[in-house]
C-alpha cells in the first residue's frame, strides 16, 4: 500500500469521524442542518434524531475500520478496498435516492482512494 493510498484511506476515514460528528454529537445544530439540508426543527424530532444517531455509529464503526486497515491489518488493501466500495456504493444510492451532492460530498475522496489502491 502506497503511501498516498494510506494518505487518502486515512482522511476517508476522518471524513466518516466528521459525519458521526454531525450525526451523532451536533445532530440539530445549523452545520447539520445546512450538511444534510434538512431544517433544524426536523431534526430535532425525536425519531429523525434517533436515525441519524444510528447512522452516525455505523459512519464512526466505517471510520475506525479504515483507520485499522492501514495500521493493524495484515490485507490493508483487499479490507481497505471493500470498505471504500461499501462507501461509493452507499453514496451513489443516497445521490440517487436523497440527493445527487451526496455523490461528491461522501463519495468522491473514497473513490479517490479505492482507485489509488487498485494502481
Amino acid at each position: 500500500m502506497s503511501i498516498i493510498s494510506i494518505i487518502l484511506v486515512i482522511l476517508s476515514a476522518l471524513e466518516c469521524f466528521y459525519i458521526m460528528y454531525l450525526e451523532t454529537v451536533i445532530t440539530t445544530s445549523e452545520k447539520t442542518s445546512l450538511t444534510f439540508g434538512v431544517e433544524r426543527d426536523e431534526l430535532g424530532r425525536e425519531t429523525v434524531s434517533s436515525l441519524l444517531k444510528n447512522q452516525g455509529v455505523y459512519n464512526g464503526f466505517i471510520g475506525l475500520i479504515l483507520l485499522y486497515t492501514v495500521t493493524f491489518a495484515h490485507a490493508k488493501v483487499e479490507i481497505s478496498a471493500i470498505m471504500l466500495t461499501y462507501i461509493v456504493v452507499m453514496a451513489l444510492y443516497g445521490g440517487y435516492t436523497v440527493d445527487k451532492k451526496i455523490v461528491i460530498k461522501q463519495g468522491l475522496l473514497p473513490f479517490i482512494a479505492l482507485i489509488s489502491l487498485l494502481f
